[in-house]
This record gives C-alpha cells, structure tokens and sequence, in this order.
C-alpha cells in the first residue's frame, strides 16, 4: 500500500472522509495543512499536481471568491492561475495528494483507484464539493 502526502484543509469535511477511504484501503495518510504551506516558494512543485488537466480544474468551485462571482476559473490562463492560488490557497481543488514522486488534485474515486487502489466506497457523496458551502464556517480558516 501507499503512503500517501495529503494536502488538505483542517476541519473540512470531506477532507476527512477522502482520508478515512484512504486508510481504509490500506494507505498511510500523511496530512499536511493546504493553508499554510508556503506555496510561493514552492510554484513549480504546487504546478505539478494539476498536471494536464485544464486550468479551470484547478480551482476549488466552493471556495468564497469563486462563488461571490470575483473569480471566473473558466477565463483564467495558468500563469494568473497560479497567482491566484498562491495568494488564496482557498481556491486550491482538493486535496492534492502526493505518492512517491506522482501527484494528483482532486478526489474522484475511480481516478484514485487506478492510480493507488481505493477500496470502493458505499456513498453516492460528492467526496469534493462541500457539504456546509452554505455556511460561513466551511470557508474560514
């Protein structure tokens, strides 16, 4: 089994869930802080975990810039997109995951399963959008 990097937001929800589904496929979860992590300094490392995916996917759509209409992540290229993110690390899609020297942002079960193996799970969740997005406390710090 894996052991998996885990770049999260502590107290989020599904986070918590995305980790438990983790271990329980046999995965040692390492949980590192999303918020805090200097990401300045770490442009090109932050770059790699969105791949080839389109720059649109690399932004958390419950994130409040997102939602209050400030931010368009379908009009952004990735040099503003990188910007942004490091100047709000709420707009980050996660979590962003690390195994080894391969990384992926986001948590689509079927996406992890090839990738590292993940027991199936007994939810028709949304395991990335927020549950409370309606309420303040999901998008605080």
């Amino acid at each position: 089994m894996a052991q998996v990097i885990f770049y999260e937001k502590p107290g989020c929800i599904n986070n918590a869930r995305q980790k438990k589904l983790l271990r329980l496929a046999g995965h040692t979860v390492v949980a590192k802080n999303l918020l805090t992590e200097n990401w300045a300094e770490n442009s090109l490392y932050l770059r790699a975990f969105f791949d080839d995916k389109p720059v649109a996917q690399w932004f958390n759509r419950s994130a409040p810039m997102i939602k209050q209409g400030f931010i368009n992540p379908d009009g952004i290229d990735e040099q503003q997109a990188i910007s942004l993110i490091i100047a709000d690390p709420l707009l980050i899609r996660r979590p962003l995951m690390q195994v080894g020297v391969e990384k992926l942002a986001g948590f689509i079960e079927q996406e992890i399963d090839h990738w590292i193996g993940l027991s199936p799970s007994e939810t028709d969740n949304d395991l990335e959008s927020c549950p409370q997005a309606s309420e303040q406390r999901c998008h605080e710090y």
